[in-house]
């Protein structure tokens, strides 16, 4: 079984109305089953830098491992996603710390990330920042990441109500990013996954611009067509003023993925 046969991707970044650049990159590759979402910050070029190393570096070494892990798995351990996931983005956090040391234009450089691995009938989620992670599930449309934001810390301590949020200023404030610190606090979940499933990374650009219900109306309708979804959410996004880049990866999952069990836990099923 090939990732490629069971798994659709469709990526998208446009720069929006009002940015004269596009610091966001993104990545997707159905084969190795993973899709790299980054909204950079910084001043100068140093926002695109830290977005393109992010995306470059982790795809790399995704590149190397993935595969290896999606031809045998060899243990049940249920945190092996989290751990490969956790190490990978520490990895990037510390290349893009060490750049922005070497380079004084690139001080302070960082970008949000949002990472989606597929593996197993799962998918593991890496995630740093204000860029999302959406699942919609026949009629459930859901946000599966929380923001790492002085908004969303203003809502959770009820300071705000998520309408409110919506208007208020300062709403591209992160608490979270990667390459500001020598280390890096990443959240990290794994989800089940069944085919029939629709999955969305996106930028706050799109998020911002484009509510929830106005997200899932279009996914619901335009699903069956992941390049026309992903261009009808761009087009969305900039009708309603495009003030910032807009970048979004689409996957639908078609069908069971899982991997080939090795020798010793084949015998350890066999044992249960």
């Amino acid at each position: 079984m090939k990732l490629s046969d069971v798994l659709e991707m469709v990526a998208r970044t446009d720069p929006g109305l009002l940015r004269s650049r596009n610091e966001d990159a993104v990545f997707a590759d159905a084969a190795l089953g993973v899709a790299i979402l980054a909204d950079g910050m910084g001043g100068y070029n140093a926002g695109e830098v830290a977005s393109g190393m992010a995306c470059t570096l982790l795809a790399a070494n995704f590149a190397r491992f993935a595969p290896m892990c999606n031809e045998q798995i060899d243990d049940d351990d249920p945190a092996f996603m989290a751990r490969h996931l956790a190490s990978e983005v520490t990895l990037a956090n510390r290349a893009i710390f060490q750049a922005a040391q070497g380079e004084p234009r690139y001080a302070g450089m960082g970008t949000t990330l949002v990472l989606a691995w597929f593996h197993d009938n799962q998918v593991g989620v890496a995630h740093v920042g204000d860029s999302r992670f959406y699942r919609l599930r026949q009629n459930d449309f859901e946000l599966l990441t929380k923001d790492h934001s002085v908004l969303q810390e203003q809502i959770d301590s009820g300071m705000l109500t998520p309408e409110e949020a919506r208007y208020a200023e300062h709403r591209n404030l992160v608490t979270r990013a990667l390459g500001v610190d020598p280390e890096v606090d990443v959240e990290i979940h794994v989800h089940d996954v069944q085919a029939g499933d629709l999955l969305l990374l996106c930028s706050d650009g799109l998020s911002e611009m484009v509510e929830d219900e106005g997200i899932r109306q279009t996914l619901q309708t335009l699903g069956g067509n992941l390049e026309l979804a992903a261009e009808e959410l761009v087009h969305l996004a900039n009708d309603n003023g495009g003030r910032d880049n807009i970048s979004l990866i689409l996957v639908r999952v078609l069908g069971d993925y899982a991997a080939p069990r090795g020798w010793a836990q084949r015998l350890r099923a066999v044992m249960k």
